[in-house]
């Protein structure tokens, strides 16, 4: 059977890009809910010789993502899921950025947890705001009611954003998300383990996507405390993420991988000061 690689958020930016690259060994299914952008880019992706299909899934409902599991099995041998779908602070407000990456990335372990084969990975998109964001503000504590009871995860977690004034909760909910996205993919290791799969975390820094441009004013004043005095390209980060599904990283799981061209390395004492 054909190996499939899925991508959440494969429609522009880092997924679509991550496309280009999986598709010359994978046949592709990219998804998301923007119906209209997905074909779009499974037309450029076709036109360079990838079998690829656009399927429309919202990573929040878990509905949603256990037909898109289902779907991808019955479609060829799931060996591959890159889970970039994500919302930004300037995308929408706290309760809906922790739906969608928070509870979305709850949805998509355990769906694809019951569908992918032995040998396969997975990896759950996080981000450098992980690390940027202070330790003191993220609930870890709460994070454990997502293993058994994600309704109750997201009351406990929308109560300590509500903390915060209104005005920063939307930037906060997004760092603990993603914080929270690299504890799961790390308390997921053994149970994919289980099946002979892998589940890891990459936390990009800033990219030249169209999620980047929106927040082009901060990336910019960010770079001059990167080790590398640029933003990323998208290559770059699905280059990273072709190896980390590849058989060649097959030792690798249960971590997270920082790829922000030495950001954090370089000023974190320095930016945490400058994010809530």
């Amino acid at each position: 059977m054909r190996k499939i690689c899925v991508i959440t958020g494969g429609g522009s930016g880092m997924g679509f890009a991550a496309a280009k690259i999986m598709g010359k060994n994978y046949y592709i299914i990219i998804c998301g809910r923007n119906t209209e952008k997905l074909e779009a880019a499974v037309k450029e992706l076709k036109a360079e010789g990838i079998q690829a299909e656009a399927y429309s899934c919202d990573v929040s409902d878990l509905a949603s993502a256990e037909k898109l599991a289902t779907y991808s099995k019955a479609k060829g041998t799931v060996a591959a899921v890159i889970h970039a779908a994500g919302m930004s602070p300037h995308m929408g407000d706290a309760k809906t950025i922790m739906e969608v990456n928070a509870l979305g990335t709850i949805y998509i372990n355990n769906a694809f947890y019951k569908v992918m084969e032995e040998g396969g990975c997975l990896i759950d998109v996080s981000s450098m705001s992980a690390y940027l964001t202070p330790k003191m503000v993220m609930p870890v504590g709460i994070y454990k009611y997502s293993r058994n009871d994600p309704e109750k995860f997201m009351r406990k977690m929308m109560r300590r954003i509500r903390f915060y004034p209104e005005k920063y909760q939307s930037g906060i909910a997004y760092g603990i998300s993603k914080n929270f996205v690299i504890w799961y993919a790390k308390q997921d290791a053994a149970r994919f383990g289980e099946i002979g799969a892998r589940v890891l975390s990459v936390s990009p820094g800033n990219f030249d996507t169209p999620m980047g441009e929106i927040e082009k004013e901060e990336a910019s004043a960010y770079v001059k405390y990167c080790a590398v005095k640029r933003v990323g390209k998208v290559e770059e980060i699905a280059g990273l993420f072709a190896y980390c599904v590849s058989e060649s990283a097959g030792y690798l799981t249960g971590v997270d991988i920082l790829c922000d061209g030495g950001l954090v390395a370089s000023g974190l004492n320095v930016l945490q000061k400058k994010v809530v």
